[in-house]
C-alpha cells in the first residue's frame, strides 16, 4: 500500500495557490482539468518532495476546484485520503470481512471508497492498470455517501 494524497475542496484557485504556494511554500506539480465533470485538480507537494511528486513518487495535497459554486459546510471542504493497493478486490474483501462497509465498490476494478469509524472518506485505487470487472463487485450498489 502507498499513501497518495489528501484532497481539500477550494472555492478560489488564485487565493488558494497564494496561500499554499506563495505563503506556505508548496509547489504545484501537476494540474488536471475535466470539462465534462466541471472540476480542476491541482496537486501540490512540499519543496523536498516536488521532483518525486512530479513522477508520482511522493504524496501530494490535491486541491479540488468545482466549477459550479457550492458552499461547503460540515467539513465538506475536506475531501478524502487516498491509498494505492496491489489488488483492490482482495483489499476490499479484507475490509468487508472485518466489518467495513464498502461505500463505493470497485466495480471498475480501479476505485473504491470506504469511511473510517470517524466518517473520514478514504479512496482506494488499484495500482497500475485497472483489474477486469468481476463479481460480486461489478453489480454491487453504492452504500451511503463517500
Amino acid at each position: 500500500m502507498r499513501y497518495l494524497h489528501t484532497m481539500v475542496r477550494i472555492k478560489d484557485i488564485d487565493s488558494s495557490l497564494r496561500f499554499y504556494c506563495d505563503l506556505f511554500g508548496l509547489a504545484e506539480v501537476r494540474r488536471y482539468e475535466n470539462e465534462k465533470g466541471r472540476f480542476t485538480l491541482i496537486f501540490l507537494a512540499a519543496p523536498e518532495d516536488a521532483e518525486a511528486a512530479k513522477a508520482d513518487k511522493a504524496p501530494c495535497l490535491e486541491l479540488t476546484y468545482n466549477w459550479d459554486s457550492e458552499d461547503y459546510t460540515g467539513g465538506r471542504n475536506f475531501g478524502h485520503l487516498a491509498y494505492e493497493v496491489d489488488d483492490i478486490y482482495r483489499f476490499c474483501q479484507t475490509l468487508m470481512d472485518g466489518g467495513v462497509t464498502i461505500n463505493r465498490p470497485p466495480r471498475d476494478g480501479h476505485m473504491a471508497f470506504v469511511r473510517s469509524p470517524d466518517g473520514i472518506s478514504i479512496e482506494i485505487l488499484q495500482k497500475g492498470e485497472s483489474l477486469a470487472p468481476r463479481e460480486p463487485w461489478a453489480s454491487m450498489a453504492n452504500t451511503g455517501s463517500w
